[in-house]
């Protein structure tokens, strides 16, 4: 493969074909379906698969397939079937997803979730980064084999729109594909990222999660608190003693036994590895409050805490009126979301089971506890790379990116690798993408940095010949 062949084309694609088109992409409400209930009438996600697929239509790949997939009651899915210039009789699957979050409010001047903006060498709006670009790359990725005469195996690229909401379609597509993917010996998930742009960022875990909102109910309706307090107990201050069940408040130490896992000693060395080639990069792009600290002074202990143990979150809340609402009322009921993630290979069933019963038993002063929104899906941990893979990523190190590449235990969750690792126990995980830690992914002002996506695209590039040729 000529290398500066594929630096040009790659470039030559992301500057006059992918950025007009995903530009327009961002400005699409293709909003995940757990916050638009009306995803269907509304139409945004069907939306933004046509718009995709009419551009995978104008690209110069022969043979290849393009189509949406619908199961009925399910959100559609856009599937890209190109076939190899090498024929091994194996499957490259590349993932991605078109849904968004929402759009939340907050964006800085002259920004916002539907107006795409490109400036200083990022691309601003809600989806650039998650993850409406990983379809455009990949595509790009295995075009530009092509144009520098290197070499690919059949390559599948499967863009979900539900990811966002967990992933609940994704089972049943799988089921429903699998005799077409045939047999997958290399996934490439470009929904992730690291903690710089300057080198290539491989994720190794990612966290599972467990999620329930808990309501505190101690009255029908409520009551003057100057006659009632003291004689009914507070909703609020039931709720405290049943967190304190689940996290020590001092620490933020999650207190259930069946949440934590030991720790892999070669994750702890790739941690150690990674905060040494990225320091500061953990806490330098937090916007802290005033005199704010982190948790710990120490970066590698901060780095297993959002990677490999379990953290407590209250996401949400109810029952509690605004501040100019609020009268000298007692409550009826305290309502709080609370959203656990877990070790990458913690059993998650078992957890949110674990949960349940420490928010049920002997709940204080008898109050009723109604748990509803239950969710929990397991975590992910890499299998150890085959030495063609490592090979390729040091020459995309030194060729690419002129550094090391290094690995990161992602704190958020993609259940669609679990699936994955799950039906494919053989397969090579290649699990990157563009996102930096001030991305703003899932808040206000989500931007791209274009040129890291575009070297990501190459090095994806360099990965797909390595796999053919192995």
């Amino acid at each position: 493969m000529d290398r500066s062949a594929l630096t040009r084309a790659v470039r030559e694609l992301w500057e006059d074909d992918i950025l007009p088109s995903l530009s327009d992409l961002v400005a699409v409400p293709a909003i995940s379906p757990a916050f638009d209930p009306a995803w269907e009438s509304h139409g945004h996600l069907a939306a933004a698969i046509e718009h995709v697929r009419a551009w995978l239509d104008a690209r110069d790949l022969p043979g290849a397939g393009v189509e949406v997939v619908r199961l009925d009651g399910r959100t559609p899915l856009l599937l890209v079937d190109v076939p190899g210039t090498a024929d091994r009789g194996d499957t490259v699957l590349m993932y991605g997803h078109l849904d968004k979050q929402p759009p939340v409010g907050g964006w800085s001047e002259g920004l916002g979730p539907w107006t795409p903006v490109v400036r200083d060498g990022r691309l601003y709006g809600r989806g650039a980064a998650d993850d409406g670009y990983s379809g455009y790359a990949a595509i790009a990725a295995i075009e530009g084999v092509r144009r520098s005469g290197g070499s690919h195996a059949r390559c599948v690229v499967l863009l979900e729109t539900g990811e966002e909401s967990g992933s609940p379609d994704l089972p049943a597509y799988l089921d429903h594909l699998r005799p077409r993917l045939g047999e997958v010996s290399l996934v490439v998930c470009l929904d992730s990222g690291g903690n710089d742009y300057d080198r290539m960022w491989l994720t190794t875990s990612l966290r599972g999660l467990a999620q329930v909102t808990m309501t505190v109910r101690v009255l029908d309706s409520g009551l003057h608190s100057g006659m009632s307090s003291g004689i009914v107990p507070s909703s609020f201050r039931i709720a405290r003693q049943l967190l304190d069940r689940l996290e020590d408040s001092a620490t933020g130490e999650v207190l259930v036994r069946e949440t934590h896992v030991d720790v892999p000693g070669n994750r702890v060395a790739e941690v150690r590895e990674a905060v040494a080639s990225a320091p500061g990069m953990l806490v330098g792009p937090v916007p802290w409050a005033g005199g704010t600290r982190p948790v710990t002074d120490d970066e590698v202990e901060l780095a297993l805490n959002a990677g490999w143990r379990p953290t407590l979150s209250v996401t949400g809340a109810a029952g509690l009126p605004a501040p100019d609402d609020a009268g000298n009322v007692l409550r009826p009921f305290t309502t709080l979301v609370l959203s656990f993630r877990l070790p990458p290979t913690a059993d998650s069933g078992a957890a949110l089971r674990a949960v349940e019963r420490a928010l049920t038993t002997d709940v204080p002063y008898g109050a009723t506890v109604e748990l509803s929104r239950v969710e929990h899906a397991d975590g992910w941990n890499a299998p150890d790379l085959a030495p063609w893979l490592r090979e390729a990523l040091d020459l995309v190190g030194e060729e690419v990116f002129d550094a090391p590449w290094r690995t990161v235990s992602l704190g958020g969750s993609i259940p669609f690798m679990g699936l994955l690792h799950e039906a494919y126990p053989e397969a090579q995980f290649l699990v990157t993408g563009a996102v930096g830690p001030d991305s703003n992914c899932h808040v206000p002002d989500e931007w791209l940095h274009l040129a890291q996506a575009a070297r990501i695209t190459e090095a994806v590039s360099v990965v797909l010949d390595a796999h053919a040729r192995r």
